[in-house]
C-alpha cells in the first residue's frame, strides 16, 4: 500500500478520494483485506469495483488521490468516470489490450445482460462512437471484443458508453470471471430458493382458496399469501425489473419488459382484489411464474458457464508467480507477480512448474507439455533457441528463458481473441434470428395487448390473465440463444481437438466445401530433413557411419544437420577441426583421419554415381582414401496424409497438391497418397489463379498450407488451413489454425461444421415452432400464466443442451469415416 493511502486512512479520509468521511466510518470496502473508510456510497461501490475488475494495485502504486469536481450534485458518476480513466494508463492495458499498427482491441467482460436484445443494444451503441471500429458480444459467455482507433478514442470513453446504458464492464480475466461466476451462482441460488419456498408457502394457502371457505378465513389466508409473495416479487423478481427499467431508459425492449410487466401486473391485480374482496387472487401465480423463470435462467447460466469453461481454463494455465534471475550468470532467485514479468526478463523454470510466459530457451534442455494449447498428448523437446509457450508445463529439467511477449501480446491471449472472434462473428442464418429476436419484444406487447382488449370486449373475466399469458410464452429467449450457444459448443470443441478457428464464417463456409488444396512442403510432409537410407561402400558398420556424420554436424543448425542431432555419437566419437562449407558440406578430424561430408563432388572430388533414386538428397560421407557411405536425406509424409486424404474422397471432396517444388517428389507423393490432380512448379501467383478458376466454376475451395508462398492463395481461398509450423504470415492470413499437426483434425473440423449446422438449423426450427404453436394457445386461455413459464424456460433450456451435444460428442476417428 502506498504511504498516501496510509496517510489517509489515518487521518479519517476517504480511502478512494481523500474527501474527509463523515460519522464513524459508515460505509467501508475491504481491499487487500484491510477495511477502508468511504466518504459515499458511490466511493464505496467504485473502490469494489476496483478491486473486483483484478485492478486493486492502483492502490498500491497511486501517487497523489484524484482532485474531486466542483460539481457536487453527481459526485458518485463523476468519481465513477475518473476510475474508468485508470483502464488508459498503459501499465493496465499492457494485461488486456493488444495493440497493433492500425487499431487497439481489448475484450471486456459485460454485466448484466439478460437476452439477446441486451446484446444488440450495447453492439449498436458502441459501434456507433467516434473511433470505434467494431464490438461484437458473444451472449453465450457475456464478453464484448472491441476494437478503436487510439487516436479517435479512449478506452474509458467505451467502458463508460456502456455504464451509461446500465451495464458494467470489466477487463477479461479468467480468474476473475471465474469469481464473478461463482458470486453470479451463489445470487441465482438464494433468489430462487426464496421463490421456491414462497411458491410452495403461497401454494399450501391457495388450495383452500381453491375448494372454497368461509369469507372471513378466505381473507385471511389472501393476506397471508400477499405477504408470503412480498420476497419473492421484491427479492427473487428484482432481476427482471432492473433490466427493464434499464432496457426502457435506454429505449430499447428487451424480454425482461413482458417479464417485468406480467409479474407486476398480476401481483398489482390480486393486491388490489385482496383490499377489494375481488373475485380471484394470482399469488401462487406470481409466485410459480418467478420460480420457473428463475430455474430456467440458473440452468441456462450453468450451461452457459460449462461452454465457457474451457476456454477461460486457457489463461488459468498461466501462474501467479515466477522465477527471475538478474543474468544468466546470476543464479540468485527472485520471486515476482506473474504481471511484474517484463519483455527480456530472464526466468527459471523449474520441472514440473507451467511457463508464465512466452520466450526463448537460452540455457537448458527438457520436454514440454502443450496439450492444453496444442492438443499434442505427446512432450515436445526443447533445447537452446527453441520457443517457448505460455501455459505450457516444463517438465524434465530446469531451464533458462529470456521472455519476448507478455499480457495481450502472448500467444495464450492470441489464441482467446482468435476464439471470442470466431464465436462472435455470426453466420446469415444467426443474423436473420437476430432481426427477427429484436423486434419480436414490441410484437409480443401489441399482440398481447390485442387479446386483452379482444376477452375484455367479450366480457371474460379472465381477459387479464390470459394476455399475461400470452406476455409470458412467446418471449423470444430460445430464439436468442439459438446459435451462440451453438457456435460457442463448435469451437471449443474444435480446439479440444487441435483446430483453432480464427475468423467467424468457417462454420458455416466448411459445409459447402467441394475441393481441398493442399501445399506439399511443410503440409503433406513433415517439413524437415530425416535420414531414410544408408547405403555402405566398405566394411564400415552402419551405425559407426551414421555417428561419424552425428559427430561431424553435432554443432551444425543447417537442414541437413538437424536430420542428425537426434543421433547421439557412440563409441565416444569426437570431432575436431570442424569446418563448415557453405552449399557443399562438412569436413573435420575424426580418430587422426580426415572425413568429408556432403555432396559428392565435395567429398570425393574423383567422381562417383550415387544409387538411384525418386526422390530426396543423396550425400556421400568419404575419408582421403575412399568413399565410405551414402546418405539418403528426405522429407518424410506425415503419418496422418493418407487417412485424410482417403477421408475426404469418401466424402465425395475432390482433393488437389499445387506445390512449388519443381522436382519429381511431387509427383511421387502424390502417387503414394492417392492424389491424382498434381501441379508442381507453380508460383504463388499461379496457385492463386488456379485457385480462382476453381471458384469460377462454382466451387467452393479450401486451402491448406504452411509457407509464406502461399499467403495469397490462402487468403484467396473460401477457407483456409495453416498447420502449425507455418510462418507467422501464414497464420495472420489463415482462417483455421491447425495446432498440434495432426491433419486428421480437419476431417473433424468438416464433420463438427455439418453437426453445427444441423444443430442450428434444429434450435432456431424449434424456437420458431414453440412460439407458432404456444402463441395461440396462450390467446385462447388455454395456457394459464404458470405453464406459460414452464413453457419458455423449458423452450430455452432445450436450446442451450441441444448445443452442447456438440462438446459432448465424441470426435470421429478416420477408421470409422
Amino acid at each position: 500500500m502506498s504511504s498516501l493511502a496510509a496517510a489517509s486512512q489515518l487521518s479519517g479520509a476517504c480511502f478512494h478520494c481523500g474527501e474527509p468521511t463523515k460519522g464513524n466510518h459508515q460505509w467501508t470496502a475491504i481491499i487487500d483485506g484491510v477495511e477502508q473508510p468511504m466518504c459515499c456510497p458511490g466511493c464505496k461501490a467504485v473502490a469494489e469495483t476496483i478491486v473486483a475488475s483484478g485492478l486493486k494495485d492502483y492502490y498500491r502504486h497511486r501517487t497523489e488521490l484524484p482532485d474531486l469536481s466542483p460539481a457536487e450534485d453527481d459526485v458518485s458518476e463523476l468519481t465513477v468516470r475518473e476510475t474508468l480513466q485508470l483502464y488508459d494508463s498503459e501499465a493496465l492495458q499492457r494485461r488486456f489490450v493488444a495493440h497493433s499498427k492500425d487499431y487497439a482491441e481489448a475484450t471486456l467482460i459485460i454485466d448484466g445482460i439478460s437476452c439477446a436484445a441486451c446484446s444488440w443494444l450495447i453492439e449498436h451503441r458502441i459501434s456507433q462512437l467516434n473511433g470505434v471500429l467494431t464490438a461484437t458480444l458473444n451472449l453465450s459467455n457475456h464478453r464484448l471484443v472491441v476494437r478503436w482507433q487510439d487516436t479517435d478514442i479512449q478506452l474509458s470513453q467505451i467502458i463508460e458508453a456502456i455504464y451509461r446504458l446500465g451495464y458494467k464492464a470489466s477487463p477479461f480475466s479468467a480468474t476473475e470471471q471465474e469469481t464473478t461466476q461463482a458470486r453470479e451462482g451463489k445470487q441465482a441460488i438464494r433468489r430462487l430458493a426464496v421463490a421456491g419456498i414462497g411458491t410452495m408457502q403461497v401454494m399450501m394457502m391457495s388450495v383452500p382458496l381453491y375448494v372454497g371457505m368461509a369469507t372471513q378465513y378466505e381473507i385471511f389466508m389472501r393476506f397471508a399469501a400477499m405477504i408470503m409473495t412480498l420476497p419473492v416479487v421484491l427479492f427473487s423478481a428484482r432481476p427482471f425489473f432492473d433490466a427493464a427499467i434499464r432496457s426502457l431508459r435506454s429505449g430499447h425492449l428487451t424480454m425482461d419488459v413482458p417479464v417485468s410487466l406480467a409479474i407486476v401486473l398480476a401481483f398489482c391485480a390480486s393486491v388490489w382484489s385482496t383490499f377489494n374482496q375481488g373475485i380471484e387472487v394470482y399469488f401462487d401465480s406470481v409466485c410459480m411464474f418467478t420460480f420457473f423463470l428463475l430455474l430456467g435462467r440458473f440452468l441456462e447460466m450453468r450451461a452457459r458457464h460449462r461452454m465457457g469453461k474451457a476456454g477461460n481454463n486457457l489463461m488459468t494455465l498461466l501462474p501467479n508467480v515466477a522465477l527471475r534471475l538478474d543474468s544468466v550468470s546470476d543464479k540468485n532467485e527472485q520471486v515476482i507477480a506473474t504481471e511484474d514479468i517484463r519483455i527480456g526478463d530472464i526466468l527459471l523454470l523449474k520441472p514440473g512448474h507451467p511457463i508464465p510466459a512466452d520466450g526463448i530457451v537460452i540455457e537448458g534442455q527438457s520436454s514440454v507439455d502443450e496439450a492444453a494449447l496444442t492438443g499434442e498428448y505427446l512432450p515436445i523437446a526443447k533445447a537452446p533457441g527453441a520457443k517457448l509457450i505460455g501455459g505450457t508445463i516444463n517438465i524434465e529439467s530446469p531451464l533458462l528463458m529470456q521472455v519476448s511477449a507478455t499480457g495481450a501480446e502472448a500467444q495464450l491471449s492470441t489464441i482467446m481473441r482468435l476464439m471470442d472472434r470466431a464465436q462472435q462473428e455470426k453466420p446469415q442464418i444467426a443474423l436473420l434470428a437476430d432481426r427477427i429476436a429484436s423486434r419480436f419484444v414490441a410484437a409480443v406487447l401489441l399482440i398481447s395487448g390485442s387479446v386483452f382488449g379482444y376477452w375484455w370486449l367479450m366480457g371474460n373475466e379472465h381477459a387479464f390473465f390470459i394476455a399475461l399469458s400470452v406476455l409470458v410464452v412467446t418471449c423470444p429467449c430460445a430464439l436468442s440463444l439459438a446459435t451462440p450457444t451453438a457456435l460457442t459448443a463448435a469451437t471449443t470443441a474444435l480446439r479440444e481437438q487441435g483446430i483453432l478457428i480464427s475468423k467467424g464464417h468457417v462454420l458455416e463456409a466448411l459445409t459447402t466445401i467441394q475441393r481441398v488444396v493442399f501445399d506439399k512442403t511443410g503440409t503433406l510432409t513433415q517439413g524437415r530433413l530425416t535420414l531414410e537410407r544408408v547405403e555402405i561402400l566398405t566394411a564400415l558398420p552402419t551405425d559407426e557411419a551414421i555417428a561419424l556424420v552425428a559427430s561431424l554436424e553435432q554443432h551444425a543448425t543447417h537442414p541437413i544437420a538437424r536430420a542428425f542431432t537426434s543421433i547421439v555419437p557412440e563409441l565416444n566419437i569426437q570431432a575436431s577441426d570442424v569446418l563448415h562449407h557453405p552449399s557443399q558440406g562438412v569436413s573435420g578430424q575424426i580418430n587422426g583421419q580426415t572425413l568429408r561430408f556432403g555432396r559428392a563432388d565435395f567429398a570425393w572430388p574423383n567422381g562417383i554415381e550415387h544409387p538411384h533414386s525418386d526422390t530426396g538428397q543423396w550425400l556421400l560421407l568419404a575419408d582421403e582414401q575412399q568413399p565410405l557411405a551414402w546418405f539418403l536425406l528426405n522429407d518424410s509424409v506425415r503419418r496422418s496424409a493418407e487417412p485424410v486424404i482417403k477421408a475426404l474422397k469418401d466424402r465425395g471432396i475432390q482433393v488437389s497438391l499445387l506445390t512449388g517444388d519443381p522436382s519429381p517428389a511431387a509427383l511421387t507423393i502424390a502417387a503414394s497418397l492417392g492424389i491424382d490432380d498434381v501441379r508442381s512448379g507453380v508460383s504463388p501467383a499461379e496457385k492463386l489463379k488456379t485457385v480462382r478458376h476453381w471458384q469460377q466454376q462454382g466451387e467452393r475451395v479450401m486451402m491448406v498450407g504452411d509457407g509464406i508462398n502461399d499467403v495469397p492463395v490462402l487468403a484467396g481461398a473460401d477457407v483456409s488451413l495453416a498447420v502449425n509450423e507455418a510462418s507467422d504470415l501464414a497464420k495472420t492470413n489463415a482462417d483455421m489454425l491447425l495446432t498440434n499437426g495432426r491433419l486428421e483434425a480437419l476431417i473433424s473440423s468438416l464433420d463438427v461444421a455439418r453437426r453445427t449446422r444441423h444443430i442450428i438449423r434444429q434450435n432456431i426450427g424449434w424456437a420458431l415452432l414453440y412460439n407458432l404453436i404456444a402463441l395461440p394457445l396462450a390467446a385462447a386461455g388455454l395456457i394459464p400464466p404458470w405453464a406459460a413459464a414452464i413453457g419458455m424456460s423449458f423452450s430455452s433450456l432445450l436450446v442451450v443442451f441441444n448445443a452442447l451435444r456438440l462438446i459432448r460428442n465424441r470426435p470421429l476417428s478416420l477408421n470409422e469415416a
